[in-house]
Order: C-alpha cells, then structure tokens, then sequence
C-alpha cells in the first residue's frame, strides 16, 4: 500500500515536471534552453526509426511478393504467350508475302510467254522408285492437271508432271538425272539437250547436237518445247551455261547450266495446262543485268 502511494507521487511529481519543462520550452522558441536536448532526443528516435524500418522492410518486401507471386507467374505465362502468337504471326505474314511476290512472279511469266497455268504450292520433297529428284504439289486432277505437263515458277522451267491425283501431283524436277529436255540456244536456232545430273539440281547438262557450233559461258538457254506442247512448252527459261567442255571430236559438244529455278528452295509453282499458241521465242527471258 506504501509502495503504491510513494509511485503515484512520483508518478505525478515526474508529469508536473514534464508539463514545466514543456510550457517553458514552447513560450521560449527558438531560443529555448532546452532546444539541445530536444534535438538529440529528434536524432535518437529517428535512428531507431530508420533502423526498424531497414529490418522490416525485407520482411514486408518478402511477404508482398509471395502473396502476389501466383499473380505475377500468370502475367508473365500471359506475356511469354503473346510474344510467341506475335512472333508466329510475324513469320507467318512474311512466308504470306513471300509466297505473294512468288505468285505474281510466276503469273508475270506465264503471261509473257502466253501459257494457262494452275498455282500450286510443293508440299513434300521426296523420291520415288527410279527417281532421285521429285516433289509433291497441291493440284491435282480436279484442278485440270495431267501427266506430261510442264511445271514452271516465276523464274523458269521446274520439271513435268509424271503423276496426278485428285488433289495433288508428282513432279520430276529437271536436276533429274533421269530427266531430259529439249533446249534451244537464245541465239540462233541451234537446239540441244538438256539432262539433270543430280547435285541438288545446282547445274544441269546440255549437250548440243552439232558439235561444230561454239557455245560460249553465259549462252542462255530456253525450252525447245515437244509435240503438242507435251511434256514441255517452248520458250520456258531453263538456265545459264556457266562451263563448257573442250570439243574432243565427238558428235556432240557438252556444256554445264545454272538452271534459273532454284530447284532446291521450291514453294509456288505453275502447271501448264494449256501451251501457248505460238512459240514465245526469248520474250520470256529475263533481261540481262546492265538492259532496260
């Protein structure tokens, strides 16, 4: 009982003071004799302030971000998800343009040399038995194709036709080396033939049939077309001769072409399902570099 009534006036001694002490120091301002005290004690709690704050602040940190992690993971499965639909519709409108400026290359040409073409675009690469060379296109029998057409691109001449179904059809490629071509120099009327011989259909063989005409590196080459325009149209581009082999007495004299197709990296194609009326000559060759 003694114990309680000595705290409680010291209790209320030490809240006389501190109202003194308070009073004094606002009438006094700035120039309270207090004001040290008073700055040191602002230093003391703000430190401990700002190192309570230092601890806690991971602690919080931690606690926010695991609360909101299964948030975050879904916004990031949603961002990864759209980059990848944005970068396949980017790739995908480019392979559309690129196949666009191929069909208007292609019906550029058939135009020029006065063919009736069916677009189609390969769909396989593979071989057959007794063929090194072959692809699968989408046109096919209900689309007017038939065996022993020709198949050209927007650059020139790609193969024939050897097989159609309903829906799709099998071409042998000119680097064949069980296809062959009639041919025709641009020049003159000296004809020729042209045979594949494999190589990923990087160069194909022409042997022309009189041996005594010169042929020379960058003679240009043309389809001298068949009966009936069947396997082959005239005047399709076949290629460039790039080598030619000394004349060693032989019947014929052999020289090697760049095909003008790249019959490596086949997409849109025509098939020729109907020749042109009349023989387009060179109209259908590209312009030389350096020509308007």
């Amino acid at each position: 009982m003694r114990d309680s009534r000595r705290a409680r006036l010291i209790l209320g001694i030490l809240l006389t003071a501190a109202l003194v002490i308070l009073t004094v120091d606002h009438r006094t301002g700035q120039d309270s004799p207090l004001r040290p005290l008073r700055a040191a004690g602002s230093w003391v709690f703000g430190t401990a302030e700002q190192a309570g704050a230092a601890v806690i602040r991971p602690v919080t940190g931690f606690v926010d971000a695991v609360a909101s992690a299964p948030g975050a993971q879904r916004d990031i499965a949603r961002l990864r998800a759209e980059n990848a639909r944005l970068r396949s519709d980017l790739a995908a409108s480019k392979v559309d343009a690129k196949r666009s400026a191929e069909l208007k290359r292609m019906l550029g040409l058939a135009s020029l040399g006065g063919y009736k073409v069916v677009p189609a675009n390969v769909v396989a690469r593979r071989g057959q038995p007794g063929f090194e060379e072959v692809v699968e296109v989408d046109a096919g029998t209900d689309d007017g194709v038939r065996a022993e057409m020709t198949v050209l691109n927007g650059d020139g001449l790609v193969g024939r036709v050897v097989h159609a179904g309903p829906r799709t059809s099998t071409v042998l490629l000119l680097s064949d080396p069980g296809s062959a071509a009639g041919a025709r120099m641009e020049e003159g009327r000296e004809i020729g033939v042209v045979h594949g011989v494999g190589e990923h259909g990087r160069l194909l063989r022409f042997q022309l049939l009189d041996a005594s005409v010169p042929v020379t590196r960058g003679t240009r080459l043309v389809s001298f077309g068949s009966r009936n325009g069947a396997p082959y149209v005239p005047g399709v581009p076949i290629g460039i001769v790039e080598q030619v082999e000394p004349a060693s007495g032989d019947l014929t004299r052999t020289a090697y072409a760049r095909p003008f197709a790249d019959l490596t990296a086949l997409d849109v194609v025509g098939v020729v399902v109907r020749p042109p009326a009349r023989d387009p000559r060179n109209a259908v060759l590209p312009r030389r570099e350096g020509t308007r």
